[in-house]
């Protein structure tokens, strides 16, 4: 289906005398609509023209063609019908989106009684009608280069050693002036989106001219197999390009085979039907990062006997990567230096963006050194980046926590792993996403959850994790009562962590006595969704080191998708000391030297105990400390209280320990005395 706008100069004396005369003028646009009708009756619908403007000096018309080749000789036709005489016509081919402008022009001026029925009568409303759109995409028309101007082009690209070969299929043999059909359709592979774009619209200009096509307007379309393509709408949108293209840009990275990866199977699926009902009467062109592979299988899975030529931006290496340089500098009139070339690695292969970026870093370090000597000095933006620290209020509040040296380490060792990809992208570090899951080891009180929450905010905040939102759960929220309730819940808790951590408590409770019970089946399911989800969630197992122990030999899979063993030792009498002035500021209060020196003798007691609670057990003295400090100043004068009393603790508000429990030793290995 083709869309023409045509332009004619009147050169008709009765027409311009009629619209200088209001009413002959609405006399003459009731004919047009008339004759307009009864001409497009005749034609049976294989070519819709009508007037889309017209005044005492052009008149401009529309044209919907199935079939273009009888084009002038409609156009000879119509004039005659609506009886103008204009002279020399020009005919340019349009886009769908102006001809409904055209259209809706006509309806308003009476040339016509309604868009939405012509649209409708081509089957082509649900794309282009203007009372909602059921699928969105872009249009432009190509240029219309001749051979020569495509094989140039084609040199200044890395694409030489793909495309060249097809372009000479493509001009091989006689041009035809209607294409019979599509031998092949094709997948472009790039990951910069303008060199899809400029590798497409090569392609696009070749096939036009060689008569493959016959549409000069190209129809593109993202899909996004999150947002998914509706299968009514695809399937207009594919009906209004015969004749012509339609590119589809995945907009998709590789996914794993997870819910995500099911749905966008589902879409492809869909794609690639209407794809193959079409197939001889439209060209797709697909277009993909360069290594999606997975998504690239499920295309060809779907595809059947259709032919694809895979077009694949090319690698260059040493003298051609180096040539490619000079060149970029030759356009910036500077002269290149050994510092330039000191980049290229004789090993590997360059794409023409990574080569971009490359002259770009040392074109502004020459610019600054031998050109601007006066901001030699200045840095850039990206070493500035490199040098700052995390974003957000959780890193400040966890670098502000007492010990937790090990939990410390490993966050930053995150943040610095995803900082460096985003930084180091362009000198050849591949961006993927590694797992994050995490065993957490320590007593009662060490912070083990609250560091959970304070990783999971800091990953928000620094953009790694969507959400940063902490589920925390134990065996009663993952085991189900009855046989084939425990893989759904622990699915469902997983759906519902997405994009944040999955802490589970005690996690060495779900292992029974008993193999094939229903922990085994939970802990056989958490294996298989945090390999599923191990690029948006984060799954962090606590308890007591001795039984993780036991619970990580459970099952050897567990293990090995375990990326970070995390220890939270238990706090010493100095670390205790700081932990409780950390909560008293965050009360608002102030510890008195005896104070300090009365709980440092508590704690030193304390830790002694059986069941010494770590951090937990100094917020309870906190909480008793302000309670009792609370019955002391009521028994003081009113009028002699301060506002510094008020925010005191004294060594009288700090209760000692009555007894001591002490610990029991356990022996050496997994056992518990």
């Amino acid at each position: 289906m083709q869309f023409f706008k045509i332009d004619g100069l009147i050169e008709d004396e009765k027409w311009v005398k009629d619209f200088e005369d209001r009413q002959a003028w609405k006399e003459k646009e009731a004919n047009i609509l008339i004759h307009s009708d009864n001409f497009n009756q005749r034609c049976k619908m294989k070519m819709y023209l009508f007037v889309g403007h017209a005044s005492s000096v052009k008149i401009t018309i529309g044209a919907i063609c199935l079939d273009s080749l009888k084009l002038s000789e409609r156009l000879t036709q119509f004039m005659k019908e609506i009886d103008v005489n204009v002279g020399e016509l020009r005919v340019e081919e349009t886009t769908g989106k102006n001809m409904c402008s055209l259209l809706q022009g006509a309806e308003r001026k009476g040339y016509i009684e309604s868009e939405e029925d012509i649209l409708e009568t081509f089957r082509i409303n649900r794309v282009l009608g203007r009372y909602g759109r059921d699928i969105s995409y872009g249009e432009k028309i190509i240029d219309g280069l001749k051979k020569e101007e495509v094989f140039s082009k084609v040199e200044q690209l890395f694409v030489r050693e793909c495309f060249v070969p097809e372009l000479e299929r493509i001009y091989m043999g006689t041009e035809r002036k209607s294409p019979v059909g599509h031998p092949v359709h094709y997948m472009i592979q790039a990951d910069d989106s303008e060199m899809r774009i400029e590798m497409t619209k090569l392609l696009i200009e070749a096939l036009y001219s060689a008569g493959r096509i016959k549409n000069k307007r190209v129809t593109y379309l993202s899909v996004d197999p999150l947002d998914g393509v509706p299968e009514k709408g695809g399937d207009d949108l594919y009906r209004c390009n015969e004749g012509g293209a339609i590119v589809v840009e995945y907009m998709a990275e590789d996914v794993i085979e997870d819910q995500f990866a099911s749905f966008a199977r589902d879409i492809t699926e869909r794609l690639c039907k209407t794809m193959k009902k079409y197939q001889n009467k439209v060209l797709t062109i697909f277009c993909f990062q360069r290594e999606c592979y997975r998504q690239k299988e499920i295309f060809y899975e779907n595809l059947g006997n259709t032919s694809l030529v895979e077009l694949k931006e090319d690698l260059a290496y040493g003298k051609r990567a180096e040539s490619y340089l000079t060149a970029l500098a030759k356009d910036k009139q500077i002269l290149t230096d050994s510092s330039l070339f000191e980049l290229i690695d004789e090993e590997k292969g360059y794409l023409a963006t990574e080569l971009n970026e490359m002259f770009t870093e040392w074109f502004n370090r020459k610019l600054k050194t031998d050109y601007y000597p006066q901001y030699k000095e200045m840095t850039s933006v990206k070493k500035e980046v490199i040098k700052a620290a995390p974003k957000g209020t959780a890193f400040d509040e966890l670098n502000e926590m007492i010990g937790i040296t090990e939990a410390k380490k490993v966050i930053m060792q995150a943040l610095d792993f995803f900082k460096a990809q985003k930084i180091f992208a362009e000198k050849g570090m591949k961006k993927e996403r590694v797992a994050m899951h995490m065993v957490f080891t320590g007593n009662p009180g060490t912070a083990k959850t609250t560091v959970a929450r304070l990783f999971a905010r800091t990953m928000k905040e620094n953009e790694i994790l969507s959400n940063g939102h902490l589920i925390e759960v134990g065996r009663g929220d993952l085991v189900g009562k009855f046989v084939g309730w425990t893989a759904p819940t622990i699915q469902k808790k997983f759906r519902e962590a997405k994009g944040g951590i999955l802490f589970i408590d005690e996690a060495y409770s779900l292992v029974d006595d008993r193999d094939g019970s229903f922990g085994d089946e939970a802990i056989n399911t958490i294996v298989q969704e945090m390999e599923n989800h191990r690029e948006d969630v984060v799954v962090i197992f606590a308890g007591y080191p001795d039984e993780m122990e036991q619970f990580l030999q459970k099952n050897p899979g567990l293990r090995s998708r375990i990326a970070f063993h995390v220890p939270f030792e238990d706090y010493d009498t100095e670390e205790l000391c700081g932990i409780a002035k950390l909560i008293a500021k965050k009360k608002e209060l102030l510890l008195s030297e005896d104070a300090v020196e009365k709980m440092s003798e508590i704690f030193e007691v304390a830790k002694k105990e059986s069941d010494f609670g770590n951090g937990r057990y100094v917020r309870n003295v906190i909480e008793k400390a302000k309670m009792a400090q609370a019955g002391r100043l009521m028994k003081m004068d009113f009028e002699t209280i301060k506002s510094r009393d008020v925010r005191t603790i004294c060594a009288e508000d700090i209760e000692k320990p009555s007894g001591v429990k002490k610990k029991k030793s356990n022996p050496i290995g997994f056992g518990v005395a």
